[in-house]
């Protein structure tokens, strides 16, 4: 008897280290040799030269840094200003409650809602024009400006979501909001307090997220090409045409762009750490004046970004059921449902399937990792959100060239997991480690195996986060459009596929169809979630 209980407890003892990063190393480590065979070509003087020489070049080169580099202060700057003005209070909270309901909206959807707001012809246009009884938009160039713009202001706006979002994880610690207290009781004023005493602490941890906003900055593609220049475009869509096209000297020409690309992020993370170095040395000590508190009087940042994700949806849901709105009319002249009933709803589904399944297939991944995987080996998840995203989608395509499984569903699912993986992990990873480890331990002291007091104790209490990271999965797939482009070999639409090609020109009815659709699928899920998680907790206190 003693060795049937032995021989059952060793078959339920936790994996170690090793099962738990195998899966992955299955989903991370395939890339090497992928990228090998995707930017070898580009190790050729040849290519180079006639890279440097390609007549769009400087001009695609300029876009995207102006883009990448303006978009990412700008974040930082809107973030970091409304946390400082705000936090804590009754603002702050308002802010973290509406936070889920703007991060849901896809970075296609938000740019094609931008285009109808800021275009010459968009609603902005349209409210100046019933002022001022223009009759014909203007000759203004608000969208696809030759500098990147335009594509910089909405890659700020919606990436400050996402560092409001990080910030909103750290500043719940308690020991920051001590920090706070200690500060003001010296008679620093909230700014000084914010500038001498938190912002010091916090700066490091913000180090990933902020070099995330411009890696995904860099390599924009989808975004770049509904705001972005067009003739010529930015460095991340001009690298994308030339590795989709069939000539060998233009895919290597691509990989010698997608190398730059990577070039770009370390120049631009080493200047910003020799900047960092540089204002410690100036300064290494405050200089404990008091100074009295500015008080802002213009309107409030967290205003101005709200309305325009709300103004965003308001577009694009006028423009779903507009069946002739002409200029400048502020409201079209009719309305109809024509536009849903005539819509395409294979790429929704097939959306769905996709996202459903890229998410489950991450979760127990997730939960292994967190729970058994080495500390030192964490940031290894993390590389494919600070790494441009085209040369790990050009070494994805390489290897399933190799293995003769590009456009396959199962080739397009494990592309999704690069980048559905380590979000996941990002939004459990603090409820995780938040976790009273005293419960664990008492389980297992009442004779619970470490698997029994996971499946049964710590997941269950975790349960809320837990759907929440499903959620959040679910998005991050949903939003996907280069793997999506280039593993499904163009044999599988989505939604977000089908929104940025409609971009190109086709009718903005189906366009708006097409971008409320993605924005609908992230917004269900969260909703899902969040019912799942009240009626689960709905007779336990503790779950609430």
């Amino acid at each position: 008897m003693a060795q049937a209980v032995r021989r059952t407890v060793a078959g339920l003892r936790p994996p170690r280290h090793w099962m738990a990063v195998l899966p992955v190393l299955v989903i991370l480590a395939p890339l090497l040799p992928g990228l090998i065979w995707a930017l070898h070509p580009a190790f050729d003087g040849a290519v180079w030269q006639a890279l440097w020489l390609d007549a769009q070049w400087p001009h695609a080169v300029r876009a995207t840094l102006v883009s990448s580099v303006l978009s990412t202060l700008l974040a930082c700057g809107m973030a970091g200003g409304l946390a400082t003005l705000h936090y804590p209070g009754r603002l702050w909270a308002s802010v973290q409650r509406r936070l889920p309901l703007l991060l849901s909206v896809p970075h296609a959807a938000f740019a094609v809602g931008l285009f109808f707001l800021i275009a010459p012809s968009g609603w902005l246009a349209r409210a100046v024009a019933h002022l001022l009884q223009w009759t014909s938009p203007p000759d203004w160039v608000t969208v696809q400006d030759p500098y990147g713009l335009s594509l910089a202001l909405a890659l700020a706006i919606k990436e400050s979501w996402f560092l409001l979002w990080v910030l909103a994880a750290v500043l719940g610690e308690q020991a920051v909001s001590r920090q706070m207290v200690m500060g003001r009781s010296l008679g620093y004023s909230r700014t000084q307090t914010w500038c001498l005493l938190v912002w010091p602490q916090l700066l490091p941890r913000l180090v990933w997220p902020v070099l995330a906003v411009f890696a995904y900055g860099l390599s924009v593609v989808d975004m770049a090409i509904i705001l972005g220049p067009g003739t010529p475009p930015t460095l991340a869509v001009l690298a994308w045409r030339w590795l989709l096209d069939p000539s060998a000297e233009w895919q290597a020409r691509g990989s010698a762009a997608s190398i730059v690309l990577l070039l770009l992020l370390v120049v631009g993370a080493g200047a910003v750490r020799g900047l960092a170095h540089w204002v410690r040395r100036r300064q290494p000590y405050p200089s404990g004046q008091r100074r009295p508190a500015v008080r802002w009087r213009g309107p409030h940042v967290h205003t101005l970004l709200f309305l325009v994700g709300y103004a965003v949806v308001a577009m694009l849901m006028l423009w779903s059921v507009a069946q002739a709105w002409f200029f400048p009319a502020l409201l079209p002249d009719a309305v109809s449902l024509d536009s849903w009933q005539q819509a395409n709803w294979a790429p929704f589904w097939t959306t769905l399937w996709l996202a459903a399944a890229a998410c489950v297939l991450c979760l127990p991944v997730v939960l292994v990792w967190l729970e058994w995987a080495p500390q030192r080996v964490h940031a290894l998840l993390y590389l494919p959100l600070i790494v441009p995203a085209l040369p790990l989608v050009a070494g994805q395509y390489a290897l399933l060239l190799h293995m003769h499984l590009d456009g396959t569903a199962v080739a397009l699912v494990w592309s999704h997991l690069l980048w559905v993986l380590p979000y996941m992990v990002l939004t459990l990873v603090g409820p995780y480690r938040a976790f009273d480890v005293r419960l664990t331990r008492s389980a297992q002291t009442l004779g619970y195996s470490p698997w029994q007091a996971c499946l049964r104790v710590k997941w269950p209490i975790l349960i809320r986060p837990i759907l929440a990271t499903l959620a959040v999965g679910f998005a991050v797939s949903v939003a996907q459009y280069l793997p999506t482009l280039f593993a499904g070999g163009g044999r599988f639409a989505t939604v977000t596929t089908e929104a940025v090609a409609l971009s190109a020109g086709g009718n903005r009815r189906v366009l708006a169809v097409q971008a409320l659709l993605q924005i609908a699928l992230p917004m269900a899920a969260f909703g899902l979630a969040a019912l799942a998680a009240y009626r689960l907790g709905q007779h336990r206190k503790g779950l609430r």
